[in-house]
């Protein structure tokens, strides 16, 4: 069983019911020929992105990675939403880095065979 548990939260469902309505909406617009279905619904999907980062900074999203069993639970709020997660693309949109994680990194020069 895997201890990540990604997605199992109110940010997470609430964005993708959102998005699943806007792709319906999407569809249907396809379907009968309606700009306004097709604007509509492309307006839905881009709600459900805005939902969901605004639920995930308040606390209704959860960090990635590794979590203990006790905060698996979809009702879990995370206390620790406010400082930031690290290596969270959300968080560094809002400008939430935490005190150890550097603002810029850096990719580490790999060689890709023995010659170089």
């Amino acid at each position: 069983m895997s201890l990540y548990d990604e997605g199992h939260t109110i940010a997470g469902w609430t964005g993708c019911a959102i998005a699943t309505v806007g792709s319906g909406v999407v569809g249907a617009g396809v379907c009968t020929g309606s700009v306004a279905a097709l604007v509509g619904g492309t307006v839905l999907v881009a709600v459900s992105v805005v939902v969901t980062w605004v639920l995930h900074l308040s606390g209704w999203g959860k960090p990635p990675g590794v979590r203990p069993r006790e905060e698996w639970r979809m009702r879990t709020r995370d206390t620790q939403a406010r400082g930031g997660h690290p290596g969270c693309v959300g968080c560094a949109l809002a400008g939430r880095r935490p005190a150890s994680t550097p603002a810029v990194t850096r990719a580490e020069s790999i060689p890709l065979s023995p010659i170089e």
